[in-house]
């Protein structure tokens, strides 16, 4: 993959662009940026969990949980499905795999 080059002749348009492009990516970036919501998405990764689950396997209260599936949901990288009182998350998307994939291949792979 070959990134775009800022040049001097860029059009009006095309800076727009970039430049929202830019914003929407710092918002998925600042999303990301919280040691609980990426051991959330680590754990979505494998496939939807309740809350409950979460609670379990992030040894966090339901209230700290709750919160950070907040922010992930208003980003737009988990989803919510109700079954009765029991809530369950998995990713909107590909996006939170893949960057996880790449979290997990510079910071947690062994050498």
């Amino acid at each position: 993959m070959t990134l775009p080059r800022i040049t001097d002749d860029m059009s009006e348009a095309d800076m727009d662009l970039m430049t929202r492009n830019a914003q929407e990516a710092s918002d998925f970036l600042k999303a990301l940026g919280h040691e609980g919501r990426l051991m959330i998405l680590c754990h979505l990764v494998t496939g939807e969990k309740s809350v409950t689950e979460l609670e379990q396997l992030l040894s966090a209260r339901q209230a700290a949980v709750s919160q950070q599936l907040a922010r992930l949901r208003l980003e737009g990288l988990v989803t919510p499905r109700r079954d009765g009182k029991i809530i369950y998350y998995s990713l909107t998307d590909d996006r939170p795999r893949r960057i996880m994939e790449l979290v997990y291949e510079l910071f947690c792979r062994s050498s």
